[in-house]
C-alpha cells in the first residue's frame, strides 16, 4: 500500500479534451479506492479556450500551480494555426520543463483490430529541438526559411534514454535519420547515437532512413522494439505506429525530463465531437497509467493495464471506433469497475 501522496496536475484541455480526462479520473479515483496510490489533484486551465481569458494557452498561474506537482495529465489541446498565434501548449510545457523524451508506446490491444498481431514497441521522440525549436521567419516575401536545430547533448541525451528503455525489454533499437541527405544535422543525430550506443553492446542496433523506416512499420511492426529518432519524423511514426494498433483512440504519450512527467492522449481535441461523449478515452487511460508508472507506483499501473484489458476484451463496453455504441463515461466506468473487481 502506497504512504505517499502524489500531487498531479490535470489540464481537461480543449474539445473532447474534459470528456476523456473525467472518463479518466474515474479510474483513478477507483485505484485509489484500492490503496495502492493516493493521489491528489489540481486543476489548471490551459489550451485554446484559455486564450480568450488570458491572452495565453499557457497562463502564468498554470505553470505555477504545475510547479508544485510532480506529473501532469494533459487532455487534447487545439492549437491555433494562424502565424502571430500562441504556439502549441504541450511544445511550450515540454520547453519549460525539460521533457527531453517523447515516450510513444504501441501494442497489439484485446479485440483492437491492429495490423499484425504481436505488435509491441516504443517510439521515443527527441522532444526540445529539430524543426520543432520554432526558429522560422519569411526572408523576403515568399521566401520563408525554418530552423533545424539538433545538438551533440541532445541527441546524446535521448540515445541514452531509448538506450536504457531498450534494456529493460528486448535489447533492440532501430535509429531513424535521414543523414543520406541532411548529411550535418541527421549525421550529427547518427553518429551521437552510435557513440553512445557502444556503452550498451547488448543492444541489437538498426540503422534506418525515416522514409524506410515508414515502410518498415507498416511491413514488419511486429519487429520492432524500441525506436529513437529526431522530433519531426518521431512525431510522425508514432502516429503511424499507432495505426498499426487501432488508432489514436488507444494511443498514449509520455513527455518525461530530468525532475517532471507530462501525459497525454496522443490524438487531438476533435472538436466536431465535443460534448458528444462519444470518444474512446483509452489512449488517456493508457496515458494515466503510464503517470503511475512514472510516479514508481508499479503495481497501480499494472492493475489500470490489466482492468483495461479485461474491458476490452469482454468487447461489452467499446465506443464507436472499436465497433462498440458505449459512451466515453461508459468506458471510464467499466474500467473502473474492474478495476475494484480485480484488486
Amino acid at each position: 500500500m502506497s504512504a505517499k501522496v502524489h500531487k498531479v496536475a490535470i489540464l481537461g484541455g480543449d474539445g473532447i479534451g474534459p470528456e476523456v480526462v473525467d472518463a479518466t479520473l474515474m479510474v483513478l479515483d477507483a485505484v485509489q479506492k484500492t490503496g495502492l496510490v493516493h493521489l491528489e489533484y489540481l486543476k489548471g486551465d490551459a489550451g485554446f479556450d484559455a486564450i480568450k481569458k488570458y491572452g495565453t494557452n499557457l497562463p502564468d498561474k498554470t505553470i505555477e500551480m504545475m510547479k508544485r506537482t510532480s506529473a501532469c495529465l494533459k487532455g487534447p489541446m487545439t492549437t491555433p494555426e494562424e502565424p502571430g498565434t500562441p504556439r502549441s501548449a504541450a511544445v511550450t510545457m515540454r520547453a519549460l520543463f525539460n521533457l527531453y523524451a517523447n515516450v510513444r508506446p504501441a501494442r497489439t490491444l484485446p479485440n483492437v483490430t491492429a495490423l499484425k498481431p504481436g505488435i509491441d514497441m516504443i517510439v521515443v521522440r527527441e522532444n526540445t529541438e529539430g524543426l520543432y525549436s520554432g526558429k522560422e521567419f519569411e526572408v523576403t516575401p515568399g521566401v520563408a526559411v525554418a530552423m533545424k536545430i539538433i545538438t551533440r547533448k541532445a541527441s546524446e541525451r535521448i540515445a541514452k534514454f531509448a538506450l536504457e528503455l531498450a534494456m529493460k525489454r528486448r535489447k533492440k533499437l532501430a535509429f531513424v535519420h535521414k543523414a543520406n541527405i541532411l548529411k550535418i544535422t541527421d549525421g550529427l543525430f547518427k553518429q551521437s547515437v552510435l557513440d553512445i550506443a557502444k556503452d550498451y553492446p547488448q543492444v541489437e542496433l538498426e540503422d534506418l532512413h525515416i522514409d524506410a523506416a515508414a515502410m518498415q512499420l507498416i511491413r514488419r511492426p511486429e519487429s520492432f522494439d524500441v525506436i529513437v529518432t529526431m522530433n519531426l519524423y518521431g512525431d510522425i511514426l508514432s502516429d503511424e505506429a499507432a495505426a498499426t494498433v487501432g488508432g489514436l483512440g488507444v494511443a498514449a504519450g509520455a513527455n518525461i525530463g530530468e525532475n517532471y512527467g507530462m501525459f497525454e492522449p496522443v490524438g487531438g481535441s476533435a472538436p466536431k465531437y465535443t460534448g458528444q461523449n462519444k470518444v474512446n478515452p483509452v489512449a488517456t487511460i493508457e496515458a494515466a497509467k503510464m503517470m503511475l508508472d512514472y510516479l514508481g507506483e508499479r503495481k497501480a499501473a499494472n492493475l489500470v493495464e490489466k482492468a483495461t484489458n479485461s474491458v476490452l476484451k469482454e468487447g461489452k463496453v467499446l465506443t464507436y471506433d472499436l465497433g462498440g455504441n458505449a459512451r466515453t463515461s461508459d468506458v471510464g466506468k467499466a474500467i473502473a469497475e474492474k478495476v475494484v473487481s480485480l484488486k
